[in-house]
Order: C-alpha cells, then sequence, then structure tokens
C-alpha cells in the first residue's frame, strides 16, 4: 500500500486523470440508475401504494387495465371481500376552467369509496377525500402545475367540472399522475354500458385464480412486468450501466497495464535487489483499489449535488443499499482490471529487464 501511494503521488498527473474517468463513469452510472429508479417508480408507485398482491383483468385486455372492462356476468355473482376493491383506469387530460390553457395528461383512477383502497390507501397530504362523484383527489405532482385546492377542472373536455378537494402522495401509474375519483365518474368518461362494473379488481392479499374463474390472473410482480414500457426502459437502463461498468473496466485494465510497462525496468530493478514478486502485485492491485476508491467517491459526490439541484419533475431517486452494491462491483472490476498487469509482473526476469 506504501508503494502504491508513493507511485500515485509522484505521478500526480496521470492518475489524476484515470480518476477523472472513473469519477465520470461512476457518475453516469449513479444518475442513470437514479433515473431508472425514478420511472420505475412513476410507473408503479399507485399500484404500491394500493398494497396490491393480486390483479384481475378481462381476458383480452392484453394485460393492460386501461384497455380492460370487468362486467357483471363476469364476475358470476361473487361479492367481493374487504381486501379486494374495483378500480376503473382511463387516461384522460386534466384542464382548469378559469381560462387556463395549460393541458396535463393524468390517469383518471376511479374507486368505491367503501372498499379498501379509497379508505385506507390514498394518504393525504392536504384537503380531504371526496364525498362525491364531483371531486376529486390528485397527486402532488400536480401542485408544481400550478393546481391548486379548490380548482375547477375539466376530464377530457367534459361538460360536468369537476373540483380539487384534496393531494395525495405517491399517486402515479405509467409515468402520469393520478386523479382520483369515483366509479361513476369512470363510467361516464369512458362511455360504457351499465353491466360495466370496473377495468380490474385489486386485491391486497395473494388471491388463486380460480377466484374469478373467467378473469386473468396476475401477481403483483407480474402485472407491474406488464405495465406499458416498464420491463423496456429498465432493459435500456440496465443495458447502459452493465456496459459502462464493461468500460470501467477496460479503462483500468488499459492504464494500469500501460503503466506498468513504463515501470517495467523499476520493477525489474526491485526484483533484483529481493522484494517479493507479490508485494509488486498487491501495490498494483492495491493501485486499482485506490483509482477506483477515489473515482466512485468523486461520482457519488456529483450525484449528490445533482440530485439536489435536479427539479422535482425530473425523477431521480437514490438507492442507497444498490449504490453500496454498484460500488462493491465497480471496486472488484477494478481488481480484475489490474490482473492485466499483474501477469506482466509475475513474469518479470530481472536480467532481461535490465538489459533490455
Amino acid at each position: 500500500m506504501f508503494l502504491a501511494i508513493k507511485e500515485i503521488k509522484h505521478e500526480k498527473l496521470r492518475y489524476s486523470l484515470i480518476i477523472a474517468m472513473i469519477v465520470m463513469i461512476s457518475y453516469l452510472m449513479f444518475v442513470l440508475m437514479g433515473m431508472m429508479l425514478g420511472l420505475a417508480g412513476e410507473n408503479k408507485a399507485a399500484i404500491t401504494s394500493w398494497d396490491t398482491q393480486t390483479v384481475f383483468l378481462n381476458k383480452n385486455a392484453n394485460d393492460n387495465m386501461s384497455q380492460s372492462l370487468i362486467t357483471t356476468d363476469q364476475l358470476a355473482n361473487k361479492k367481493l371481500n374487504k381486501h379486494e376493491a374495483l378500480v376503473g383506469q382511463a387516461p384522460v387530460v386534466i384542464k382548469r376552467t378559469n381560462g387556463a390553457t395549460h393541458k396535463e395528461s393524468a390517469q383518471f383512477i376511479g374507486l368505491k369509496p367503501h372498499q379498501y383502497i379509497a379508505k385506507d390507501n390514498i394518504p393525504l397530504t392536504a384537503g380531504r377525500h371526496a364525498r362525491n362523484s364531483h371531486e376529486l383527489v390528485v397527486d402532488n405532482s400536480l401542485k408544481a402545475k400550478g393546481y391548486r385546492l379548490g380548482d375547477r377542472v375539466k376530464l377530457n373536455s367534459t361538460s360536468p367540472n369537476y373540483r380539487i378537494v384534496g393531494f395525495t402522495k405517491d399517486a402515479q401509474l405509467n409515468v402520469a399522475p393520478v386523479v382520483y375519483g369515483r366509479l361513476s365518474t369512470w363510467r361516464t368518461l369512458r362511455g360504457v354500458a351499465p353491466q360495466v362494473v370496473a377495468s380490474g379488481i385489486i386485491a391486497n392479499q395473494t388471491e388463486k385464480p380460480g377466484r374469478f374463474k373467467n378473469l386473468a390472473h396476475y401477481t403483483s410482480e407480474r402485472f407491474i412486468q406488464k405495465l406499458p414500457g416498464y420491463a423496456a426502459e429498465n432493459s435500456t437502463f440496465a443495458f447502459m450501466i452493465g456496459f459502462l461498468m464493461v468500460i470501467s473496466l477496460i479503462i483500468i485494465a488499459v492504464f494500469l497495464y500501460i503503466l506498468t510497462m513504463q515501470k517495467m525496468p523499476n520493477y525489474a530493478v526491485l526484483r533484483a535487489q529481493g522484494i517479493p514478486t507479490r508485494y509488486l502485485v498487491a501495490t498494483t492491485i492495491h493501485q486499482a483499489v485506490i483509482l477506483m476508491a477515489a473515482g466512485i467517491c468523486g461520482g457519488l459526490l456529483l450525484t449528490l449535488i445533482t440530485a439536489g439541484l435536479m427539479p422535482t419533475t425530473v425523477p431521480l431517486v437514490l438507492d442507497w443499499s444498490l449504490i453500496i452494491m454498484m460500488v462493491v462491483i465497480l471496486i472488484l472490476l477494478g481488481v480484475v482490471g489490474a490482473l492485466l498487469p499483474v501477469r506482466m509482473i509475475l513474469k518479470i526476469d530481472p536480467v532481461r529487464a535490465l538489459n533490455g
């Protein structure tokens, strides 16, 4: 470790350039991971807040709740228990009626007030719960768009006016804010027949497919994976992060290899003086760990600064357990990258190196 630190201090410029590259790579990796988690959260936040364990949809809905319609015949006269709730989902455009031209895309979620989601799983941050079909509770993100308690709004330019009576947190679905209202309002927005009762059935407990035989059965994990764009977004970000890890491995290996080649005469002298090979190998590995640790710390610092400066409209979530895991993986990759110059050190012949 002593020799590794002395070399780094002696060649400040060279090693600073290596650290700078690792800083930028780790910074990009942490930001990409934060954005991946942020977008994933905006896709499924509402579903998670409902304590979803089981989902039932129409079998012909192509795994999409907004395209699903459940009828009374499909329920086969079965009554819902206290762990189940009817949910109606419809994409809407929300607009204030005070002459403002600004519009926002949202997901309308219709609920029955006596069922568990409306009763227990819509935590308010301001205002109160809706008491009739012309009142709405909306996601906090709409505050940043200028919406306030008491605002009169239209949904999809329909003739009735609705009033915002409450704000809630963790109410986002398919990367759009959620607007909570009554199931009867959802029927009006969708213009469905009287026998249509909902888009889906959400349960906060594990239920078997036989509970509703005429409907498609999903676990919460499978349903979330089927959300539009969810799996594709996560796969894309995961690929980019993995690719950056490979790049960091190549960078540390190439730089240490070049530096080791330049120091071969010095290593030959040390070997001729009786310095054991394992000491030189340990020095190279220590250098890799120091460089990776310094670069990762710099990248993490930039990430924290970015997270503090980032506007609330940009989804950036830092998960420290994942960050720690990525730090460990990056350091291990640095050690693996150091194995290339280590092979050179193991093959040092002091006599040949000095004569060359």
